[in-house]
C-alpha cells in the first residue's frame, strides 16, 4: 500500500528546536512543531514502506516501563525502536524498585546511565502519572549534567493520566490521510461508550479534546452525567477551539454528537469521582477499596448500555458513512457493533499502525543532530 504524500515540509529551523526533546503532552509543543514531527513521520512510514527505513541509532537501547496493560503501544515502541536500529527493551513497571520506595527522579537516573531513550506508560491514577514521567526526566537530565555525559535522552509519553500523545498524534496523522484538505470544519464526535471490562482511564478522549481542537475542528464531547473530563483539558479545549476558529462544545447524547459527524471516536473510560476516589486508595495502597472502586465503575457504566456505536447512529453521521475510530481494543457488542467494527476492521489497522511512525519521529528529532541533512543522505 502507498503512503499518503507528506503535506508538511520538514522545516529544518523547528528540527533544530526540537533536539533533545520529551514529549509528555502534546499541549507542550506548538502546532508548527507538531506538523513538522507528523511530516517526518510521513516521511518515515514512506521509507518503512519502501524498505528503506534509516538505522539511526544502532546498538543503542530503547526502554520503556509499563504500569498498565498494553499490546498495540508495546509493539509500537518494539517496532519503531528497532527500525530504526535501537535494541527495545519493556519492562513491567511494577517490577521496578518504584514499589520499594524508589522515587521518580532516582528512577531515571538509574535508567539514564544506560537507556538512550524511555519510554513509560502509567495512567491509571489521576494526578500520578504526568508527574512520575516529568521527574523522571529530571532525574535523567540532572544524571546526565552531573555527569558531564552527552547524550541525548528522550522522555515519551506511552499514555498518562492527562494525556496519550503517541497515540493522539497517531490519530491526527489518520485523520490528515482520510481528509488531506485539513480538519478545519471538519465534525468529529469523541464520544463515551459502554465497556462491562474495566475503567478505563480517561487520556484519551482528554488528549484528542485538546489536540484536534487546535487545528480546527469541530469536536462535541459527549458522555453520560458523571463521566466528565478533567477541567483542565476541557478549558484547554475551548481555548484552543477558539484561537483556531473551531468548535467544541459537550452534550449529553450520543445521538446529537453523530449527527452530521465526519468521523467518530467512541471510547468508554471510568466515571470521574471514581477515578478520583482511586488517588486515595492507591495512596493508601489499599487494593480492597481498588477492587471495590474497580467494581462500582463496572455498576455504573451497566447503567449505560445504550451508549454503543451501532448502524443506527452511524447512520446519522454526513453521508452514513463517517470514519469509525477507535483507539483499541474495542469491547465489540459493547462500545461498538460487530458490523460496525468489521466495517471498520482495516482502516482500525491502519489507523493503530501510524503509532510506530510518530514514535520513531518523536525518537529521530530528539536524538539525531542535523536530522535533514542525515534523512537526505539516507534517503535521497
Amino acid at each position: 500500500m502507498k503512503a499518503p504524500a507528506t503535506t508538511h515540509p520538514l522545516d529544518r529551523t523547528v528540527l533544530r528546536a526540537l533536539q533533545r526533546r520529551s514529549l509528555l503532552l502534546t499541549r507542550d509543543w506548538s502546532t508548527g512543531e507538531l506538523d513538522t514531527l507528523l511530516a517526518l513521520a510521513a516521511r518515515l512510514e514512506a521509507a518503512d514502506r519502501a524498505g528503506r527505513c534509516p538505522a539511526l541509532f544502532p546498538n543503542q537501547l530503547a526502554w520503556a516501563l509499563f504500569f498498565d496493560q498494553s499490546t498495540r503501544t508495546k509493539s509500537a515502541w518494539a517496532g519503531a525502536a528497532a527500525r530504526l536500529g535501537m535494541q527495545p527493551t519493556i519492562v513491567d513497571g511494577t517490577s521496578t524498585q518504584v514499589e520499594h520506595g524508589e522515587t521518580a527522579a532516582e528512577t531515571g537516573a538509574m535508567l539514564g546511565m544506560n537507556a538512550h531513550a524511555l519510554g513509560v506508560r502509567h495512567d491509571l491514577i489521576l494526578g500520578e502519572g504526568q508527574r512520575f514521567m516529568r521527574e523522571v526526566l529530571r532525574g535523567i537530565d540532572d544524571y546526565l549534567a552531573a555527569t558531564g555525559d552527552p547524550r541525548a535522552v528522550p522522555v515519551v509519553n506511552l499514555q498518562c493520566d492527562v494525556d496519550h500523545p503517541t497515540q493522539t498524534l497517531a490519530d491526527l496523522a489518520w485523520l490528515r490521510e482520510r481528509f488531506p484538505e485539513g480538519l478545519a470544519g471538519r465534525r468529529i464526535a469523541v464520544t463515551w461508550a459502554y465497556s462491562p471490562s474495566y475503567a478505563k482511564p480517561l487520556s484519551v478522549p482528554q488528549g484528542l479534546i485538546t489536540l484536534l481542537t487546535r487545528f480546527g475542528a469541530r469536536v462535541t464531547l459527549a458522555h453520560p452525567e458523571g463521566y466528565t473530563l478533567m477541567e483542565d483539558c476541557l478549558e484547554s479545549a475551548r481555548a484552543s477551539a477558539r484561537e483556531a476558529g473551531g468548535v467544541f462544545e459537550v452534550s449529553a447524547t450520543m445521538d446529537q454528537a453523530f449527527a452530521e459527524a465526519d468521523a467518530v471516536y467512541p471510547k468508554s473510560w471510568g466515571p470521574y469521582d471514581l477515578m478520583r476516589e482511586r488517588v486515595e486508595a492507591n495512596r493508601a495502597r489499599d487494593r480492597e477499596r481498588m477492587a471495590d472502586i474497580e467494581r462500582r465503575a463496572l455498576e455504573r457504566n451497566a447503567g449505560h448500555r445504550d451508549w454503543i456505536c451501532d448502524e443506527r447512529r452511524v447512520g446519522l453521521t454526513r453521508g452514513g458513512a463517517a470514519l469509525y475510530m477507535h483507539c483499541l481494543p474495542a469491547d465489540i457488542g459493547a462500545e461498538v457493533s460487530p458490523g460496525v467494527m468489521e466495517r471498520a476492521r482495516v482502516d482500525v489497522a491502519r489507523q493503530a499502525n501510524k503509532k510506530v511512525y510518530v514514535i520513531m519521529a518523536l525518537l529521530a528529532v530528539a536524538k539525531q543532530p542535523d536530522l535533514a541533512d542525515r534523512l537526505e543522505e539516507l534517503l535521497p
